[in-house]
C-alpha cells in the first residue's frame, strides 16, 4: 500500500501491518529511503474515530469499490 501527499509524490510505502503487545505497527519506507515503524495505540485508536462523520463514511465506503486508479 502506498501512501501519497496532496502532489500525488509518494509519502510512505507500506510493507506490513502487524499487531505487537495491543498496539498496530505499520512497517514500510517513508519517500522510498527511510525505513520506519509507526505505532498505533488503542488509545489514538480511539481518538482517530472522532475525526469520522457520515459523509466521511460514506466516501471511505464507496473507495472501496472505486475502480478510479490514483
Amino acid at each position: 500500500m502506498k501512501l501519497f501527499t496532496s502532489d500525488n509524490a509518494e509519502l510512505m510505502d507500506v510493507s506490513e501491518l502487524r499487531m505487537d503487545d495491543g498496539n498496530l505497527i505499520v512497517v514500510g519506507t517513508i519517500m522510498g529511503a527511510m525505513p520506519t515503524e509507526a505505532v498505533l495505540t488503542p488509545a489514538e485508536l480511539r481518538a482517530s474515530l472522532k475525526l469520522l462523520n457520515p459523509k466521511l463514511c460514506f466516501a471511505l465506503l464507496g473507495m472501496l469499490f472505486s475502480r478510479q486508479k490514483a
